[in-house]
């Protein structure tokens, strides 16, 4: 019975009427906050999306949640300072409460800016279009993702010196870890290295048609460990990155004509009306076909061998595409085999004349 005696003496005392409508006054600051949080964030970043008209949109938005979140712990906030005077709160306390919402706004704004890196955001995609249009979407999901990490990782740091903890031993701990993880993963930085070289000086891309040292096919995939390739074989090779970003790759695919050169070699006693006959028959048969750059058309008698008379033939066809490239250069070469033979002009063989001292 005393003690409650003594409770009662203790709220009479403290308890004043001026307190309960401090507290009612901070619980109503609370309130509003929480029930205006949704409008407050949707004026906000209506106020940065003038054109958006969509609500949908507008509360898709990266930051909608993390502000919906920042006018909850703002009321709040507010709410604790409004008491500070009437309950008497200490000086260590609000410096705790002040730490403690600083830290709030640090992980909402990073949690905001990450969730704005997307492959959706369309400022994001269009630095991506003008950067390298060419580059894969996984490969740049995987970009996204290493920046986001970063800016988490930044926000962490922010949040321990917000604390009062000294970074210099965590540095230098994190400087001796780097150490031995980069001695223990040295291949796997140079791969990291090696696609991030892809990706800025783009050789390559998906479906390309590439040969560099040992390999030759179509590019698959690209990661920031390895590019596969599917050779014309049929057989699927993965190349570290580290490698082709130190080989020199062709890339057929970027061709924009195709060069098909042929060498005749007729026969010594043709006639050089005939060579000159078939030198303009040939050149105007190039000149008819479609598929055929017109000046890029050279048909010229180029040497005077051991064996006969070379008639260089050297032309550029737009049938980048290898299976119709070929077919072109067959339907060129029966072309000419008619000249010859319409025009009774022999090839030369390779013989040598040996001469039997008596």
């Amino acid at each position: 019975m005393e003690q409650i005696n003594q409770i009662i003496d203790w709220i009479q005392t403290n308890i004043t009427l001026t307190l309960i409508n401090d507290i009612g006054i901070a619980i109503a600051i609370y309130l509003i906050f929480r029930i205006m949080r949704n409008k407050l964030a949707y004026v906000i970043i209506r106020m940065f999306k003038r054109k958006v008209k969509n609500k949908k949109e507008i509360k898709a938005n990266s930051f909608y949640n993390p502000l919906r979140t920042f006018f909850l712990i703002l009321g709040i906030y507010l709410a604790v300072i409004f008491l500070k005077t009437p309950l008497n709160i200490n000086d260590w306390l609000m410096l705790l409460v002040n730490k403690l919402f600083r830290i709030s706004i640090i992980i909402l704004s990073a949690n905001g800016i990450a969730n704005s890196l997307t492959t959706n955001n369309k400022v994001i995609y269009r630095l991506k279009e003008k950067m390298n249009p060419d580059v894969e979407d996984s490969m740049f999901r995987i970009i996204l993702k290493c920046i986001r990490g970063l800016i988490y990782v930044i926000a962490g740091f922010l949040c321990i010196t917000e604390l009062g903890y000294d970074l210099n031993g965590l540095v230098a701990g994190l400087g001796i870890g780097s150490v031995v993880i980069t001695l223990a993963a040295q291949d796997t930085a140079k791969n990291l290295f090696g696609g991030l070289v892809i990706f800025m000086d783009k050789p390559f891309t998906v479906g390309d048609w590439i040969e560099i040292d040992k390999y030759e096919g179509t590019v698959e995939d690209i990661t920031f460990r390895s590019t596969r390739i599917r050779t014309f074989e049929n057989s699927v090779v993965n190349i570290p990155n580290a490698v082709l970003a130190n080989e020199s790759i062709i890339n057929w695919s970027r061709m924009e004509r195709r060069r098909n050169k042929v060498n005749l070699c007729l026969e010594l006693n043709t006639p050089i009306e005939k060579v000159q006959k078939v030198q303009d028959r040939i050149k105007k048969m190039l000149i008819e076909r479609d598929g055929i750059i017109d000046d890029t058309i050279i048909v010229r008698f180029d040497n005077i061998t051991d064996n006969g008379i070379n008639l260089l033939i050297c032309s550029y066809t737009d049938s980048v595409d290898y299976a119709s490239f070929l077919h072109e250069k067959e339907k060129i070469n029966f072309k000419i085999m008619q000249i010859l033979k319409e025009e009774n002009v022999e090839l030369a063989y390779d013989t040598k004349t040996v001469f039997v001292k008596q």
